[in-house]
């Protein structure tokens, strides 16, 4: 299926690898709240954002692109995340091509790559983050003629790393996340670190609802002792 937002970006899941069909389907069918119970609120409000959950092959397969966030940033500091942020004004409709024109533009101002090596091929529900009042559009990217990745500014990104999925799949590398506020959510320790949070959170549904989750114990905890 082929969807036109103009500006010359469309999501496309024609020519996706096998591997990476089970996601795409995910995209067509999942619900708002089967991805999180944190969504935005019904009056309205928080800022729209995206992030680009991109899907590449490395030397061990299947892989996620993740970046580790400067620590001298005011919000989530060090923390991994997806190439992601806030829309301006020049992306466009919030409720159309803006989450899209946003994610490959903050990828590429964060990470370097080349946006038109990626190709969009699918939108999850709009999500929320209450701490920073983001309204965050996660879109789907197969990163079909992968480019050089690095830092762009080391003060806003500290590395830029891909994460085998294998890895993540690994129940060695999960486990439950327990912030100082009581919260839980899932976790995974990969990449020379902890990813948690929102990006862990989605990681962990794209997972489970592709079918590629393997059975872990969510007995075991990390905690943080750091704010969100």
């Amino acid at each position: 299926m082929t969807s036109t937002y103009g500006g010359g970006v469309a999501v496309s899941a024609q020519g996706l690898p096998e591997w990476l069909e089970p996601v795409a389907r995910v995209a067509e069918t999942i619900e708002p709240l089967q991805l999180s119970r944190f969504l935005p609120p019904a009056q309205g409000g928080g800022r729209p954002s995206a992030v680009l959950v991109l899907f590449g092959e490395g030397p061990r397969g299947p892989e996620l692109l993740l970046m580790e966030r400067a620590g001298s940033l005011r919000a989530h500091p060090g923390q991994a995340s997806f190439p992601g942020g806030a829309l301006d004004p020049e992306d466009g409709d919030p409720d159309g091509i803006g989450p899209l024109r946003a994610a490959l533009r903050e990828a590429e101002e964060e990470t370097g790559l080349d946006p038109t090596g990626v190709q969009i091929f699918g939108v999850l529900p709009r999500l929320y983050i209450p701490v920073s009042r983001f309204v965050v559009t996660p879109v789907l990217g197969w990163w079909r003629e992968p480019s050089p990745v690095a830092p762009v500014d080391p003060a806003e990104t500290a590395r830029v790393f891909a994460v085998p999925v294998a890895d993540l799949t690994n129940p060695d590398n999960r486990a439950m996340a327990l912030h100082p506020s009581g919260h839980q959510g899932p976790a995974f320790t990969v990449g020379a670190g902890l990813v948690w949070g929102f990006t862990a959170g989605v990681i962990d549904r794209l997972l489970h609802y592709a079918g590629w989750e393997l059975p872990w114990d969510r007995d075991r905890q990390v905690s943080l002792d750091w704010q969100a």
